[in-house]
């Protein structure tokens, strides 16, 4: 079991950028798969970006390569989010998760186990 504990976010004006944070102390986070999922209300829960168990490979959803990267700080058992060139519609609530799954990172929010406790991001226009 893995708890997984979020910072980071928080407000910033359209063209900037903010670093999330997503830590365990139970269990290295090397051994899960762990994604980036981000939610506005009303709507489901958007994938982001993933990297794999025991890889430095991410995956990223199709419209966000290249703004968002992915990274983990084995030391500190934390994965990292970096946010660059905002838009006001990267508003949402971001959440971390993690799972075992040996077929690697999965776009599905049903395939994570565990989860973070959700970071707001609000970019102002």
């Amino acid at each position: 079991q893995v708890h997984l504990v979020q910072s980071g976010g928080g407000l910033v004006q359209a063209g900037g950028s903010l670093r999330l944070s997503c830590t365990a102390s139970e269990r290295p986070l090397t051994l899960y798969n762990i994604a980036w999922f981000r939610q506005t209300p009303g709507k489901e829960r958007e994938f982001v970006v993933g990297i794999g168990r025991n890889t430095e490979v991410a995956h990223y959803g199709d419209s966000l390569k290249g703004r968002f990267t992915i990274s983990r700080d084995n030391p500190s058992n934390t994965v990292y989010l970096q946010t660059e060139t905002l838009y006001a519609e990267d508003t949402a609530m971001y959440y971390c998760a993690a799972d075992h799954n040996l077929r690697g990172v999965q776009e599905t929010p049903r395939s994570y186990y565990y989860w973070g406790q959700g970071t707001q991001v609000t970019v102002s226009s």
